[in-house]
Formats: C-alpha cells, structure tokens, sequence
C-alpha cells in the first residue's frame, strides 16, 4: 500500500477542493517579505504532533520532503522543552496554546488521584468531569470535559477580544483536542471508533458529520500492508518482547473495524487533518476580517511509539507519512491564497523499548521493578505498620503518589517517612521529593536546559491536585514492568529524551533561521499572540514571546 494513498482517500470522500495544488513555482505571485510592519496572518494553524521528541526530528530531518521539510525550512527551534517533569500527554498539550506550566494549568498528569470525590474510583482524568453520575475515569466510561483547565487557552483570548474569530479543534485524542481548544471553540472534537466525536450533548456541524462518517467508513475497511520506504530498511528488524511476539517490522496491515489498530498507524494522522481541512473549508477560517485559528492534534506517533518504539520500522513509516501528509495539507491550504502563519511542536518527547536500546548500544536500559508499583509498595507498609488499607494511590510505579485520606496525623507521619525510606532505596529510584517540599520550591525562571530535578517538578506541582509525594526513575527505566504487543515503550519521565520537543515557526515571506538555544512550549502562545496583535498580561503566563524575524526587527511587538 503506498504512502500516498493515505493522505488524499478521506480528502477525496469530503470533496476538498484542490484547484491550484502543485501550481509551477513560477506561476505563483512574489511572496512579499514579513516585517514588522506585515499584517497579522488570517489564520493560524497550530500543530501538536503526539510524542514527536527532538530526538526523532533530527533523525529524519535529512529525509523529510514534504511538510515536515517545510516547517524545517522555516524559523526552528531545534531545542524546545516541556520543561517540566510530567511529561505525559494531558500537561504537554495543556501548556501550548496557554503559555503556562502544568502547575498553572492544573494538568499535572493524565491522571491523578482526589479522594474526596464521591464515586469509588479515585482517580481523577484530566480531561474529564468526574461529577457526572455513573462515570469512572477507567475504561472510557468518562464524561470528557475542560473543567480542569484553569487557564485560558489562546482561541479563548481570541474569542474574548473579538467573538468574530473562529477557533476549531480536531484531534485524535479528546485531551489534545480539549487542552488546546479551550473553552470557547466553536467546533472541538477527535476519533472514536464511529468516527468523530465531542462532548456529551453536542451535535456536530453537518461538515463534521460528513466527516465523521468518512472516518467511520475508513476504520471500517481492512487495510493491507504499507510500502517499506527504501531508507526504511535498516529499521527493519525484529525485536522479541515479553509474552511472546516481535515489534520492529510492522507495515500496519488491518482488518477492518480495528480501531486500535488504526489510531496506531499513518492513517489517524490522515483522518484529522482530512477533517480540519473540511471544517476550514467549510466555516472559511482564514476568508474573513479577523485572525481565525485551526488547531490540529496529530496523535499517530504516540500511538506507534508505545506499541512497536520509536526506533522500527513503524516509527519509520510513520515518519515518513507524517511528512507526506503534512506536505498534502499545506498544499491545500496554499491553493486557497489564505496568509497563514503554523507552529508545529509535540506534547513530550519519548524513549524506544530497553529490549532493542540493549541491542543499540546501550546495554543498561531496563523496565521497572513490579514492587514499586503503589498498591504493592503501599500494602507492603501498610501491613508491618498496622495501618489501614488501601495506603497509597498512584497511577504507576513512579510520578505523584497520594497517602490515605483515613489516616491519623501519626499515622500519616510514620507512612510518609517509611514509603520514602523504601522508595528511595530502590536501585531503581533517582530521587523522591514531597509536595512539601515543592510547595517550598519557587518555580524557575532560568533556561529550561539547565533546570534541576527540583525546577522540573516543581513546574509539574499543583497544590490542588498533585501527590504528597513524587518518584523519579532513573534515565532509561522503564516504567512499564512486562512489555506486551501493544504497549512496549512510553514516556512521562523528568530526563530530556521525554521533555526536549521541536518547535517550528513557518509563514510565507517569513525569513529562516534557526536558534539552537533552549525555549519552551509555553512560549508559544505569547509569540502567536504578538503575531496577531493580542495583548496578553505577561503576569499570567510562565513564556516568553520568541521573536521570528531575523535582524534587527522584532515580531514581538510591546
């Protein structure tokens, strides 16, 4: 199956127009040259890419010739930073478009635990409102919701100043969707098996009908093995995993109605961005008097990198994909005339399988030891303590660990100091730190490259909502005990391989350069909002606006 075919099927099914794609280049109109004194962009597309770290950028960079190959000609930031030290899906996507870290944001993690909440089941989804009957954050029996959010996004700030402006979202996942479209979007909606869909009570546009229906078509047909790019090959060899099977020579064969299977492969890719070039079609974004925005969350790579690692051929695949299908998207979006101006970045980084880092010269990788997973750390204390049961909540054997509400002052002192002890002497575990302890710790305000373990977890720490404890694993553990087909690798830790990201600026008429220096996905937002003339009170973000123009001039306007 060729690469190709992915990106223009659905775009065919919805009727996108393409009048002008791959136009000679010398039919094209001069390209006037961005100044400061150029007019804001009528659209802005901003592009999360699931798990794309810095260090798969500059592997492929040299391959890419389509979109990716684009942004890579514009302004780059090779060394942006999640800076913080929850790397996880939910906090990266939180601080893109709202310019603020997690510990602002209140999107600490995926997941976290309030045991004050009525229902049995503690843990608490990011993107989710745990108040609604009959719902629990596992399984997918959740009401998706951005009451979490406890800052605007900017399409909220573009809203506010003028309801003109339109602002969709259109994900693969509800948390990228919701954590980047805020609020006020006028349509905010990602994949599900019958499609597309969004919050309880919401009825899609008739575009976004269409559209779904496309997608569902899709995921309902088999689909049969991709092409093996050429400089693919040397990805191409078989890692054996736990509980048997292999990873590393996949080519994302289906059958049909295999929606996991399809969210892990080129093809999710395509289906959002097929239904964000529809809804702009469809609603004009970009045709009117003011600034629209089109946010896009793309979250194939992630999917990939869990189940087969980021080092196989999948990842390899997918990365050439990615590619065309950017490239396909833009092209469709120049042959409208449209200024727009894109930022594409990722919400975390990741870190292949210890399996085949072991056979790539690094024979220390490993996955995590089973006891330091909460339950059993907790029951373990618990019974030489004498002390109620269950002790410790946490959703995995590292990150934010919260003590039992049922405790005595005492007997929450002698838990604290006896899960500590233990946790630190783990092998296994770089450090331990308590909420105490980061509540103390002002947040930093220095360079991202050089912050502290303290500073990166500090960015991550939410009075509110975030442990009364944290465990760091050591570089390159795994925190995932056994792997099996299907989740191999991850990501979510406090070391750069998960928190340094690309961060990619690109307009036409805007001059390239590139700035190796650190910065930070919070710095997006004040450098969009000063491209578009939209004052943000620096006060109430944690970023810098980052100038894009090379020389003298500055597009950070005061």
């Amino acid at each position: 199956m060729k690469l190709k075919s992915l990106t223009t099927v659905l775009a065919a099914t919805l009727c996108l127009a393409t009048a002008g794609v791959g136009l000679a280049q010398d039919s094209a109109p001069p390209v006037a040259k961005v100044t400061a004194a150029s007019p804001p962009p009528k659209l802005i597309v901003a592009i999360s890419v699931d798990q794309f770290s810095a260090d798969l950028f500059a592997e492929y960079r040299s391959h890419y010739t389509g979109g990716l190959a684009r942004l890579a000609s514009g302004v780059v930031f090779p060394a942006g930073y999640q800076s913080h030290g929850a790397t996880e899906t939910c906090p990266g996507h939180s601080t893109i478009l709202t310019g603020n870290h997690p510990a602002h944001t209140g999107i600490i993690a995926n997941n976290y635990f309030d045991l004050s909440v009525a229902r049995s089941d503690k843990r608490v989804y990011c993107a989710e409102d745990e108040t609604v009957p009959d719902t629990s954050s596992g399984g997918g029996k959740y009401a998706a919701s951005v009451n979490h959010l406890m800052v605007p996004t900017l399409g909220d700030l573009m809203k506010a100043r003028d309801p003109k402006a339109q602002v969709v979202s259109v994900a693969g996942k509800d948390r990228a969707a919701i954590m980047m479209g805020g609020r006020k979007a006028d349509e905010l909606m990602w994949l599900f098996p019958g499609g597309l869909t969004s919050y309880r009570g919401t009825t899609l546009s008739p575009v976004a009908q269409q559209a779904s229906s496309a997608i569902a078509a899709a995921i309902g047909q088999a689909r049969p093995a991709m092409d093996l790019p050429a400089d693919c090959a040397s990805h191409d060899i078989a890692i054996p995993i736990d509980k048997g099977g292999t990873v590393g020579t996949g080519r994302f064969q289906r059958d049909g109605g295999d929606f996991r299977r399809f969210m892990a492969s080129p093809e999710s890719d395509g289906a959002v961005l097929a239904a964000g070039a529809a809804l702009r079609a469809a609603r004009k974004l970009g045709e009117g008097g003011t600034t629209d925005l089109l946010i896009l969350g793309l979250s194939a790579t992630d999917y990939v990198g869990h189940s087969t690692g980021t080092e196989g051929a999948e990842m390899c695949i997918q990365m050439h994909a990615l590619d065309q299908q950017l490239g396909d998207f833009f092209a469709r979006l120049d042959a409208t005339g449209i200024d727009y101006a894109v930022v594409l970045t990722a919400d975390h980084g990741g870190h292949d399988l210890p399996e085949r880092n072991r056979q790539n010269a690094w024979p220390a990788a490993e996955r995590v030891d089973a006891a330091l997973d909460p339950e059993a750390m907790g029951k373990a204390v618990a019974e030489k303590l004498g002390l109620p049961q269950p002790l410790l909540y946490g959703d995995g054997p590292f990150g934010d660990m919260y003590l039992s509400k049922a405790l005595t002052p005492a007997q929450r002192k002698a838990a604290l100091a006896e899960l500590v002890a233990r946790y630190r002497a783990h092998r296994q575990v770089e450090a331990v730190v308590t909420g105490e302890e980061l509540a103390n710790h002002p947040i930093s305000k220095r360079s991202p490259d050089v912050w502290t373990l303290m500073d990166k977890l500090r960015a991550s720490y939410n009075a509110q909502r975030s442990g009364d404890f944290v465990v760091v694993l050591k570089p390159r553990v795994t925190p995932i005990p056994e792997s099996g087909l299907g989740y191999v690798a991850t990501h979510g830790s406090v070391w750069d391989y998960d928190r340094r990201v690309p961060i990619l600026f690109w307009r036409k008429g805007l001059t390239a350069f590139e700035q190796p220096n650190a910065v930070m996905t919070v710095d997006i937002l004040p450098t969009l909002a000063a491209l578009i003339d939209l004052p943000v009170d620096a006060a109430k973000i944690d970023g810098r606006c980052l100038d894009l123009l090379s020389g003298p001039e500055s597009s950070c306007r005061p």
